[in-house]
């Protein structure tokens, strides 16, 4: 049997399936002899295709398309209350879902907090945690892995507008802050600025330019 074309597909290497192109990196324990989309059993091995640029993103399928940091912004200025987000396409049509649980189950599975129904998608996929130290995503030994800004993550802690990869969707984590109440602000700076003056004179200037 040639080397480069295994007909398994063991923990620790990356090989993609040569009838749809899909890429395979399984976990160190998983061990697959078919390709989960096609169902087919040829694979090349990763090393022999790392310069195909038309198929070098993560995962080494299609993947659909992201929401830039404009459009991004907007769905944030527009979110109805503070809290955390994914946003996210689908089959061509945004979505946002907020993230109510402690732990967010992310999978192709009819039990997932956010349901992704496609097969490049592990049933059970990922999980976004949400402890008081701050958010994180784990992998849920996911067959094609997580992928946090182009690079696969066992865990990782999120930041606003960071993207998540599971499978073919890229999720981005919207973290929304409460707005400080704009006219609260301004008379705070300006009972600054009167302090900063002294006099009764200037405190009562500031004061009724508050008003």
């Amino acid at each position: 049997m040639d080397p480069t074309m295994p007909d398994r597909v063991t923990g620790g290497e990356s090989v993609r399936c040569q009838r749809c192109g899909c890429r395979l990196t399984p976990s160190a324990s998983a061990v697959v002899t078919e390709c989960p989309v096609c169902k087919g059993r040829s694979f090349l091995r990763a090393s022999l295709f790392a310069t195909d640029a038309s198929r070098d993103q993560p995962g080494g399928f299609h993947v659909d398309d992201s929401i830039d940091a404009v459009r991004l912004a907007e769905i944030t200025e527009r979110l109805p209350e503070p809290g955390e987000y994914l946003a996210f396409i689908d089959d061509g049509r945004e979505r946002v879902v907020r993230l109510s649980w402690e732990w967010t189950r992310i999978g192709r599975g009819l039990n997932a907090d956010v349901h992704l129904d496609d097969s490049t998608v592990s049933r059970r996929h990922a999980l976004l945690g949400r402890p008081p130290e701050g958010p994180r995503l784990l992998d849920d030994r996911s067959l094609n892995g997580v992928f946090v800004n182009g690079e696969r993550v066992e865990w990782k802690r999120l930041r606003h507008g960071d993207e998540i990869q599971v499978g073919r969707y890229r999720l981005s984590f919207i973290s929304h802050a409460p707005e400080t109440d704009s006219r609260g602000s301004r008379d705070l700076r300006l009972a600054g600025a009167a302090t900063a003056l002294g006099g009764e004179r200037a405190t009562g200037a500031a004061l009724r330019i508050a008003l």
